[in-house]
């Protein structure tokens, strides 16, 4: 997802094909982006004079537009579903509802319920030369906060930041991705039923209008979306000294310890766990597993569980109702292209469902593409250095040695810091040592995908991966102003301070007791 700051309608075609999440690629301008772009920017106007009115609005306000927004998502849950089904060409309600409405629904319930004791000032300590004093620190709203939405989960991923949005009291610009436009009228009618948009407003367009978006002088963004387009984002903000929440992605890895894979059971329900976060959207996930790390000796015996659980998720592949199509044309051909660079410098396939080959015609139609374990990967191939965003799951096998989750960390560590990080094992010390000696920006011990879910626990990204957090207290933290402030009484113990100094007996006792008790 790569767009210049200063990128219109005509450069949109020189974005980079291989991004797979791009909010702003586009082969084609839009027509109608100068009015959209005209509206946003009156829009931006009119929040901020709104936001004015009401600077600090209080927990009962900002509990009563989170369940607004909580009703207006439950009326509207069958007319959501079904536009996010139209957009992918087909997602299963339950994977849409598992995956977004959950998140959501349990999102706003957190925020709800934890609200008042976010917003209450913390008290800070006042060391004893400025005494008698108080210091506490107050979190006000920012003003307006723009989001922009990739096309993978148009849902959760605009209605998670907008919850924190609301509950930190701010007014809310969201900018949907063009290739979801089902979902995004859909958003835009269910939201216009919950707010007005002086409080929460939707804005579609194609690359030109994102760009533009990305310029404008919000008093913060937050983007998920590619590594690339991330680093033109934080770009485009500078110029307006606007802070930004980039969630970007980047190449996910497992680790598999060989205790675990030495023992049937244990790698049975290890691989069931990760092909369901493999599988969930057809892998079309920010953080979704990647690539494997495994001991060579031990690849296809994961291989085999693997196999052994996509089948038991999707059983009749080609009739699937379970599993998601690629987003679109454009998308299926890079994940194809992915594919078939790397058979080409020497890569194996072995499909990990039954039935027809990845490239059969009645599946390319469909733009069905079936999860696809990869043997022999190296570095020189596309799948191993850049996010793949799509059911390709390569599996590199490490050789023997000593320590070989040392080996495995190593790996990992001279690539990339990942958005996300999963370990399969559960001897605690190896969990430990992964923790300590790797860093992603989340990470799951024996599961893949959930720790997102967790609404109690901050989520971002660390380096290529993305910067700060948007979910639960850190979130609000985010989308807060944490203002110290500093508050005399009417007496003032400071005044035997002041100019001049050191003069007489007094004023030389005084700056004696200030070099002995306060220069330690």
């Amino acid at each position: 997802m790569s767009h210049d700051a200063t990128a219109t309608s005509s450069d949109a075609s020189a974005l980079p094909p291989s991004s797979p999440l791009d909010a702003f690629e586009t082969d084609t301008p839009s027509s109608s982006g100068e009015g959209e772009k005209t509206r946003m920017q009156r829009l931006l106007v009119d929040q901020r004079a709104t936001f004015a009115i009401a600077p600090m609005p209080s927990a009962e306000v900002r509990r009563g537009w989170l369940a607004g927004l909580r009703d207006a998502l439950k009326s509207h849950e069958a007319a959501l579903i079904t536009a996010i089904s139209a957009d992918f060409g087909h997602r299963s309600a339950h994977e849409t509802r598992l995956a977004e409405m959950v998140p959501t629904f349990e999102g706003i319930r957190h925020a709800r319920r934890h609200l008042k004791g976010w917003m209450k000032p913390s008290i800070r300590h006042v060391s004893a030369a400025f005494q008698p004093a108080s210091a506490r620190v107050v979190y006000q709203p920012l003003g307006v906060v723009g989001i922009i939405v990739p096309w993978n989960y148009p849902l959760y991923l605009a209605l998670g930041p907008l919850i924190t949005a609301l509950s930190a009291g701010n007014r809310v610009m969201i900018k949907m991705s063009e290739f979801t436009p089902a979902t995004a009228e859909a958003l835009r009618v269910m939201l216009a039923e919950a707010f007005d948009e002086m409080q929460v407003a939707v804005v579609t367009g194609e690359a030109d209008v994102a760009a533009a978006f990305s310029a404008l002088p919000f008093d913060h963004l937050l983007f998920t979306g590619s590594t690339a387009v991330g680093k033109h984002v934080m770009r485009a903000a500078a110029d307006n000294l606007t802070p930004v929440t980039l969630e970007l992605g980047g190449k996910s890895p497992v680790i598999m310890s060989r205790a675990l894979m030495a023992d049937e059971a244990q790698r049975r329900e290890a691989a069931s766990r990760l092909a369901f976060g493999k599988g969930m959207n057809a892998g079309q996930t920010c953080v979704a597993p990647d690539y494997v790390l495994c001991a060579e000796d031990q690849v296809a015996d994961l291989v085999q569980a693997l196999g052994a659980s996509f089948q038991r998720f999707y059983p009749c592949f080609a009739d699937t109702l379970d599993y998601s199509r690629i987003i679109n044309q454009r998308q299926y051909d890079r994940l194809s292209e992915v594919l078939s660079d790397a058979l080409a410098k020497g890569a194996t396939v072995t499909p990990l469902v039954e039935g027809p080959s990845w490239n059969d015609p009645v599946l390319v139609e469909k733009r069905l593409m079936p999860p696809l374990a990869l043997l022999n990967v190296t570095d020189e191939m596309q799948v191993m250095q850049d996010e793949i965003f799509g059911p390709l799951l390569p599996i590199v096998g490490l050789p023997a040695a000593a320590d070989e989750l040392a080996a495995a960390m190593a790996y990992v560590n001279v690539r990339p810091r990942p958005l996300a990080l999963y370990y399969f094992g559960h001897d605690k010390a190896g969990q430990q040592r992964v923790m300590e000696g790797t860093h992603a920006g989340g990470m799951c011990l024996n599961d893949t995908l959930l720790h997102v879910a967790q609404d109690d626990m901050p989520f971002g990204g660390i380096g290529p991966s993305g910067m700060g957090h948007y979910h639960g207290h850190e979130g609000f933290l985010t989308l807060s102003k944490a203002k110290g402030v500093f508050a005399k009484g009417r007496l003032n113990g400071a005044k035997l301070m002041y100019p001049p100094y050191a003069e007489g007996v007094a004023g030389r006792a005084i700056h004696g007791l200030i070099r002995r008790l306060l220069m330690r």
